[in-house]
């Protein structure tokens, strides 16, 4: 169960929990409670992430009567209290634009601060409580990972293939022009097929330049992607461009998908890919 101070983190922290895999609902009414938990227990559902907050206006002596309820069932329930100061959440609130849940009481924003405070504070005194004034968003994520010993999802490191003259993809991190390796595209007999086939494998095995390339991009990624990795970051997406994505691209990708066996990689080839696709279409 979530909880804190508006603007302090909640929707964060929910947002992380769906991450690693629990189901969770925001703002709930604490009367509909029992009964989310009861239908997600017949589901078989065993992690489950709730926010309740000031938007419902809950008793706070209710929830903590719930959570006694609750525990004496067998249910384990972790109630976690994010909080942060008072300059601190002015600003956010000023950055965001964003009223707070209580400003609909003719107050200011100061005085629903204040509020919301004097409110919560019975709740705060029986939680876990994190303290989101000097903390970023990775930071945040990584105290509430060791709070509940959630495992870290893997950063996963998404490898494409593509031809520039067909533009370059959408959403790419980083973007690797190899154009100037030499392309077996012009040799009659490698032509017709890619850098998945043997033969044009076998062609820029020869090739010192291409070794050096794919040494080079290995030994920065794997010197970046851990500091990336840092920040919690999901997903890393790396395009490796040639002329018509076929046969460079397609051959650096699959090897760095070797060198970068650390990570969790997808690869994706995207000539290729449209290719077969429009060849099942005719």
């Amino acid at each position: 169960m979530i909880s804190g101070l508006s603007g302090s983190g909640k929707s964060i922290a929910l947002r992380l929990l769906e991450d690693v895999g629990f189901v969770c609902v925001d703002n709930l009414p604490v009367k509909l409670l029992p009964g989310l938990i009861e239908h997600y227990a017949a589901s078989h559902v065993a992690q489950l992430g709730v926010s309740v907050d000031i938007r419902s206006r809950f008793n706070p002596a209710e929830v903590l009567e719930l959570v006694t309820h609750l525990r004496a069932q067998g249910h384990q329930v972790d109630l976690l209290f994010l909080t942060s100061s008072v300059a601190v959440l002015l600003r956010r609130f000023s950055e965001t634009r964003r009223s707070h849940p209580l400003a609909q009481e003719h107050k200011t924003l100061n005085e629903s601060v204040a509020a919301e405070q004097q409110y919560m504070s019975t709740l705060q005194s029986y939680a876990y409580v994190i303290d989101t004034s000097l903390l970023n968003v990775p930071q945040l994520r990584r105290q509430i990972q060791q709070w509940l010993h959630l495992p870290v999802a893997p950063m996963r490191v998404v490898l494409e293939s593509f031809g520039y003259k067909y533009g370059v993809p959408a959403g790419l991190d980083f973007v690797f022009d190899v154009r100037f390796l030499l392309n077996p595209y012009y040799d009659f007999h490698l032509r017709p097929f890619s850098g998945l086939d043997e033969s044009v494998k076998a062609f820029f095995v020869q090739q010192t330049m291409m070794a050096e390339m794919i040494k080079d991009l290995a030994d920065f990624l794997l010197r970046w992607l851990p500091q990336m990795e840092k920040e919690s970051r999901s997903y890393v997406n790396i395009g490796i461009g040639c002329t018509g994505g076929q046969h460079r691209s397609v051959y650096i990708v699959e090897a760095l998908a070797q060198q970068l066996n650390v990570y969790s990689v997808l690869v994706r080839h995207r000539q290729l890919e449209l290719s077969k696709n429009s060849e099942k279409t005719v």
